[in-house]
């Protein structure tokens, strides 16, 4: 598995790439990076792009739940950017732990992804 977190310290923008299946030891990883934005900014808008991507194990979802419920109106947008239907539904799927505005964008309109998140 492999998750990359990219930055924005100007602004309250996050990058995080995952390809492979997110286990907890990744959560443990980059879970402190986003925590770091929401502290520094307040809420954050997160791009989540997926590649390859074969889901979480139990133990990981579990982690994105706890997250998820701790800060559940931290993060004003969520662009989900991936290659197969199913990650189309994670869109729906993630809804009821977020107070983000969430949509979902295939991975041809990563640049519309970015606009989204960027607009006011």
């Amino acid at each position: 598995m492999a998750v990359e977190i990219h930055e924005t310290p100007e602004s309250k923008y996050v990058d995080v790439a995952v390809t492979g299946k997110l286990t907890k030891e990744d959560y443990e990883r980059f879970l402190p990076a986003l925590e770091s934005e929401i502290q520094q900014h307040g809420n954050v808008r997160i791009l989540f792009t997926m590649h390859d991507f074969h889901g979480w194990t139990a133990s990981a979802m579990w982690e994105d739940t706890k997250f998820a419920w701790h800060h559940f109106s931290d993060i004003e947008r969520l662009a989900i950017v991936g290659e197969t239907r199913w990650e189309q539904g994670m869109a729906v799927f993630c809804k009821p732990f977020t107070a983000a505005k969430i949509k979902y964008f295939d991975h041809a309109k990563i640049e519309e992804a970015r606009k989204w998140l960027a607009a006011d």
